[in-house]
Protein backbone atom coordinates (compact mmCIF):
# COMPACT_ATOMS: atom_id res chain seq x y z
CA UNK A 1 0.00 0.00 0.00
CA UNK A 2 1.31 3.56 -0.72
CA UNK A 3 1.45 6.39 1.50
CA UNK A 4 -1.22 8.99 2.77
CA UNK A 5 -0.62 12.20 1.84
CA UNK A 6 -2.10 15.46 3.61
CA UNK A 7 -1.99 18.44 1.15
CA UNK A 8 -3.05 22.32 1.63
CA UNK A 9 -3.32 24.33 -1.38
CA UNK A 10 -4.35 28.38 -0.35
CA UNK A 11 -2.91 31.54 0.61
CA UNK A 12 0.02 32.47 3.19
CA UNK A 13 1.00 35.83 4.62
CA UNK A 14 3.36 36.91 1.83
CA UNK A 15 2.70 38.93 -1.66
CA UNK A 16 4.73 38.90 -4.49
CA UNK A 17 5.92 41.75 -6.25
CA UNK A 18 2.66 43.41 -7.65
CA UNK A 19 1.39 43.09 -3.76
CA UNK A 20 -0.98 40.02 -4.35
CA UNK A 21 -1.03 36.84 -2.16
CA UNK A 22 1.34 34.52 -2.87
CA UNK A 23 0.06 30.80 -2.83
CA UNK A 24 1.39 27.58 -1.74
CA UNK A 25 0.79 23.73 -2.36
CA UNK A 26 2.31 21.97 0.88
CA UNK A 27 2.09 18.03 0.51
CA UNK A 28 3.35 16.23 4.25
CA UNK A 29 2.45 12.33 4.37
CA UNK A 30 0.54 10.96 6.83
CA UNK A 31 1.82 8.96 9.85
CA UNK A 32 -0.12 6.00 10.04
CA UNK A 33 1.60 3.54 12.59
CA UNK A 34 3.00 4.71 16.21
CA UNK A 35 6.43 3.76 15.36
CA UNK A 36 6.77 6.39 12.53
CA UNK A 37 9.74 8.85 13.17
CA UNK A 38 7.94 12.22 11.74
CA UNK A 39 11.68 13.53 11.01
CA UNK A 40 11.20 11.10 7.92
CA UNK A 41 7.99 12.07 6.82
CA UNK A 42 7.51 12.75 3.46
CA UNK A 43 7.10 17.08 3.04
CA UNK A 44 7.28 19.33 -0.18
CA UNK A 45 6.29 23.17 -0.28
CA UNK A 46 5.93 24.85 -3.76
CA UNK A 47 4.90 28.38 -4.33
CA UNK A 48 2.04 29.57 -7.12
CA UNK A 49 2.05 32.55 -8.66
CA UNK A 50 -1.45 34.38 -8.21
CA UNK A 51 -2.66 34.01 -12.10
CA UNK A 52 -2.14 30.56 -11.82
CA UNK A 53 -4.23 29.58 -8.93
CA UNK A 54 -5.99 26.38 -10.93
CA UNK A 55 -6.76 23.00 -10.62
CA UNK A 56 -4.11 22.50 -13.94
CA UNK A 57 -1.53 23.89 -11.86
CA UNK A 58 -2.13 22.01 -8.84
CA UNK A 59 -1.68 18.64 -10.63
CA UNK A 60 1.28 19.45 -12.40
CA UNK A 61 2.83 20.69 -8.65
CA UNK A 62 1.55 17.27 -7.44
CA UNK A 63 2.97 15.31 -9.99
CA UNK A 64 6.15 17.25 -9.46
CA UNK A 65 6.10 16.13 -5.80
CA UNK A 66 5.31 12.93 -6.70
CA UNK A 67 8.64 12.49 -8.64
CA UNK A 68 10.40 13.87 -5.76
CA UNK A 69 9.06 11.02 -3.80
CA UNK A 70 9.79 8.64 -5.89
CA UNK A 71 6.17 6.81 -5.38
CA UNK A 72 2.78 8.31 -6.32
CA UNK A 73 0.23 8.51 -3.23
CA UNK A 74 -2.51 5.68 -2.15
CA UNK A 75 -4.28 8.53 -1.44
CA UNK A 76 -4.35 12.51 -0.61
CA UNK A 77 -6.56 13.78 2.03
CA UNK A 78 -7.12 17.81 2.72
CA UNK A 79 -9.19 19.94 5.34
CA UNK A 80 -9.76 23.67 4.00
CA UNK A 81 -13.62 22.79 2.58
CA UNK A 82 -13.29 25.74 0.18
CA UNK A 83 -10.91 24.08 -2.08
CA UNK A 84 -12.86 21.19 -2.19
CA UNK A 85 -13.58 21.64 -5.75
CA UNK A 86 -10.35 22.07 -7.10
CA UNK A 87 -8.43 19.90 -5.13
CA UNK A 88 -10.79 17.22 -5.93
CA UNK A 89 -10.60 17.72 -9.93
CA UNK A 90 -6.50 18.14 -9.89
CA UNK A 91 -6.48 14.74 -7.78
CA UNK A 92 -8.75 13.11 -10.33
CA UNK A 93 -6.79 14.33 -13.20
CA UNK A 94 -3.86 12.98 -12.12
CA UNK A 95 -5.71 9.67 -10.98
CA UNK A 96 -5.42 9.94 -7.42
CA UNK A 97 -8.38 9.37 -5.20
CA UNK A 98 -8.76 12.51 -2.49
CA UNK A 99 -11.50 13.12 -0.07
CA UNK A 100 -11.70 16.36 2.46
CA UNK A 101 -10.71 14.79 5.64
CA UNK A 102 -10.38 16.44 9.65
CA UNK A 103 -8.10 13.88 9.57
CA UNK A 104 -4.78 15.92 9.38
CA UNK A 105 -2.24 15.99 12.39
CA UNK A 106 1.20 15.84 10.55
CA UNK A 107 -0.17 19.03 7.96
CA UNK A 108 -1.63 21.30 10.84
CA UNK A 109 1.16 20.96 12.88
CA UNK A 110 3.94 21.57 9.98
CA UNK A 111 1.40 24.72 8.74
CA UNK A 112 1.06 26.01 12.43
CA UNK A 113 4.91 25.88 12.56
CA UNK A 114 5.76 27.56 9.40
CA UNK A 115 3.05 30.47 10.15
CA UNK A 116 4.79 30.79 13.46
CA UNK A 117 8.71 30.78 12.30
CA UNK A 118 9.04 30.59 8.53
CA UNK A 119 6.74 32.67 6.65
CA UNK A 120 7.43 35.77 8.98
CA UNK A 121 10.92 35.68 8.16
CA UNK A 122 10.48 35.85 4.59
CA UNK A 123 11.22 39.31 3.20
CA UNK A 124 7.74 39.87 1.05
CA UNK A 125 5.92 38.56 4.46
CA UNK A 126 2.76 40.83 5.15
CA UNK A 127 1.27 40.57 8.97
CA UNK A 128 -2.04 39.70 9.14
CA UNK A 129 -4.62 38.81 11.52
CA UNK A 130 -5.43 34.75 11.48
CA UNK A 131 -7.11 32.73 12.88
CA UNK A 132 -7.66 29.39 12.85
CA UNK A 133 -9.22 27.25 10.20
CA UNK A 134 -12.75 26.53 11.74
CA UNK A 135 -14.30 22.73 11.58
CA UNK A 136 -17.51 22.23 11.60
CA UNK A 137 -19.85 18.90 12.22
CA UNK A 138 -23.17 18.26 10.45
CA UNK A 139 -26.23 17.35 12.36
CA UNK A 140 -25.41 13.59 12.82
CA UNK A 141 -27.17 10.74 10.84
CA UNK A 142 -27.75 7.32 11.94
CA UNK A 143 -25.31 4.52 11.02
CA UNK A 144 -26.80 1.72 8.91
CA UNK A 145 -28.19 -0.55 10.87
CA UNK A 146 -26.37 -3.49 9.82
CA UNK A 147 -23.06 -1.76 11.06
CA UNK A 148 -24.73 -0.53 14.76
CA UNK A 149 -22.54 -2.16 17.37
CA UNK A 150 -24.46 -4.93 19.93
CA UNK A 151 -22.21 -4.04 22.30
CA UNK A 152 -19.84 -1.69 23.66
CA UNK A 153 -17.54 -0.57 26.56
CA UNK A 154 -15.37 2.36 27.24
CA UNK A 155 -11.52 1.28 28.56
CA UNK A 156 -7.94 2.63 28.72
CA UNK A 157 -4.69 1.81 27.64
CA UNK A 158 -1.38 3.61 28.81
CA UNK A 159 0.03 5.13 26.09
CA UNK A 160 3.07 3.28 26.62
CA UNK A 161 1.33 -0.24 25.19
CA UNK A 162 0.64 1.86 21.87
CA UNK A 163 4.80 1.40 21.47
CA UNK A 164 4.06 -2.59 20.50
CA UNK A 165 0.67 -1.47 18.34
CA UNK A 166 2.29 -2.97 15.01
CA UNK A 167 2.43 -6.03 16.47
CA UNK A 168 -1.07 -6.44 17.57
CA UNK A 169 -3.48 -8.56 15.02
CA UNK A 170 -5.61 -5.45 13.34
CA UNK A 171 -7.59 -6.02 9.86
CA UNK A 172 -8.28 -1.92 9.45
CA UNK A 173 -7.21 0.70 10.89
CA UNK A 174 -4.53 4.08 11.35
CA UNK A 175 -2.56 5.48 14.02
CA UNK A 176 -0.23 8.02 14.35
CA UNK A 177 3.38 8.49 16.82
CA UNK A 178 2.01 9.70 19.82
CA UNK A 179 5.40 11.79 20.46
CA UNK A 180 3.60 14.08 17.89
CA UNK A 181 1.33 15.67 20.33
CA UNK A 182 3.62 15.17 23.29
CA UNK A 183 2.03 12.25 25.36
CA UNK A 184 3.64 10.90 28.10
CA UNK A 185 4.39 7.10 28.04
CA UNK A 186 2.21 7.21 31.75
CA UNK A 187 -0.85 9.01 30.07
CA UNK A 188 -4.01 6.85 29.97
CA UNK A 189 -5.51 7.20 26.58
CA UNK A 190 -9.43 6.60 26.30
CA UNK A 191 -11.09 4.52 24.09
CA UNK A 192 -14.41 2.80 22.79
CA UNK A 193 -14.81 -0.48 22.00
CA UNK A 194 -17.51 -1.84 19.65
CA UNK A 195 -18.76 -5.85 19.86
CA UNK A 196 -20.14 -6.90 16.92
CA UNK A 197 -20.68 -10.13 14.86
CA UNK A 198 -20.49 -8.49 11.50
CA UNK A 199 -17.42 -6.92 13.09
CA UNK A 200 -15.58 -6.83 9.68
CA UNK A 201 -18.08 -5.72 7.36
CA UNK A 202 -18.28 -2.59 10.00
CA UNK A 203 -14.84 -1.98 10.14
CA UNK A 204 -14.22 -2.17 6.15
CA UNK A 205 -17.10 0.64 5.94
CA UNK A 206 -15.34 2.70 8.76
CA UNK A 207 -12.13 2.59 7.16
CA UNK A 208 -13.30 4.10 3.95
CA UNK A 209 -14.64 7.35 6.00
CA UNK A 210 -11.43 9.21 7.26
CA UNK A 211 -12.60 8.91 10.93
CA UNK A 212 -10.98 11.90 13.29
CA UNK A 213 -12.85 11.64 16.68
CA UNK A 214 -15.81 9.98 18.84
CA UNK A 215 -17.32 12.32 21.14
CA UNK A 216 -19.83 12.73 23.69
CA UNK A 217 -22.53 15.13 23.23
CA UNK A 218 -24.72 15.77 26.32
CA UNK A 219 -27.31 18.00 25.14
CA UNK A 220 -30.19 18.72 23.16
CA UNK A 221 -29.91 14.69 23.79
CA UNK A 222 -27.42 12.68 24.95
CA UNK A 223 -25.48 10.46 22.29
CA UNK A 224 -21.99 9.52 20.97
CA UNK A 225 -20.82 10.71 18.07
CA UNK A 226 -18.32 9.67 15.12
CA UNK A 227 -17.13 12.29 13.43
CA UNK A 228 -15.31 11.68 10.11
CA UNK A 229 -14.58 13.50 7.04
CA UNK A 230 -14.76 17.23 6.56
CA UNK A 231 -18.20 17.52 8.86
CA UNK A 232 -19.51 14.46 8.88
CA UNK A 233 -21.22 13.28 12.28
CA UNK A 234 -22.75 9.74 13.02
CA UNK A 235 -24.64 8.47 15.71
CA UNK A 236 -23.45 5.38 17.45
CA UNK A 237 -25.23 5.31 20.97
CA UNK A 238 -28.45 7.07 22.57
CA UNK A 239 -27.49 7.18 25.95
CA UNK A 240 -28.73 7.06 29.72
CA UNK A 241 -28.26 6.61 33.15
CA UNK A 242 -25.09 5.13 34.23
CA UNK A 243 -23.66 5.30 30.54
CA UNK A 244 -24.12 9.19 30.50
CA UNK A 245 -21.96 8.92 33.43
CA UNK A 246 -19.09 6.73 31.53
CA UNK A 247 -19.16 9.14 28.82
CA UNK A 248 -18.58 12.36 30.78
CA UNK A 249 -15.62 10.17 32.01
CA UNK A 250 -14.53 9.50 28.55
CA UNK A 251 -14.54 13.20 28.10
CA UNK A 252 -12.77 14.40 30.41
CA UNK A 253 -9.95 11.56 29.61
CA UNK A 254 -9.56 12.74 26.86
CA UNK A 255 -9.03 16.56 27.37
CA UNK A 256 -5.99 15.00 29.92
CA UNK A 257 -4.72 12.53 26.91
CA UNK A 258 -4.37 15.96 24.84
CA UNK A 259 -7.36 14.84 22.96
CA UNK A 260 -5.90 11.24 22.36
CA UNK A 261 -8.20 8.53 22.05
CA UNK A 262 -9.36 5.18 19.99
CA UNK A 263 -11.85 3.81 18.91
CA UNK A 264 -12.17 -0.33 18.04
CA UNK A 265 -14.25 -3.08 16.51
CA UNK A 266 -13.99 -6.75 17.90
CA UNK A 267 -15.82 -9.76 17.09
CA UNK A 268 -16.61 -10.17 20.97
CA UNK A 269 -15.06 -9.15 24.26
CA UNK A 270 -12.95 -12.43 24.16
CA UNK A 271 -11.53 -12.23 20.97
CA UNK A 272 -7.79 -11.70 20.59
CA UNK A 273 -7.57 -9.29 17.59
CA UNK A 274 -9.68 -6.30 16.03
CA UNK A 275 -11.13 -5.79 12.89
CA UNK A 276 -10.63 -2.39 13.17
CA UNK A 277 -8.40 0.06 15.59
CA UNK A 278 -7.73 3.58 15.07
CA UNK A 279 -6.43 5.83 16.96
CA UNK A 280 -7.51 9.64 16.87
CA UNK A 281 -6.73 13.18 17.88
CA UNK A 282 -9.35 15.30 18.61
CA UNK A 283 -8.14 19.42 18.66
CA UNK A 284 -9.24 21.12 21.66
Amino acid sequence: MGAIWEIDFYSRPLVDENQKKVWELLVCESPTTTQQSTAQLFRYAQYCPSDRVNSLWLGEALQTAMREADAAPQRIRFFRRQMNNMITKACKDIGIPSAASRRSIALRQWLDDRMEHFYPQQPNFQATTTTSVQMFSDPPKPLPEALIGEKWTFVNLAASQFADMSDWQIGFGEAFPLDMVKVAPETQIPGLIVYSPRSVPMAAWMSGLEIVAVRYQPAPKSTLLLETGASESWILARLEGTTQQEAARFEASKQQAKGVHFIAIQATPDSEEFAGFWLLYEES
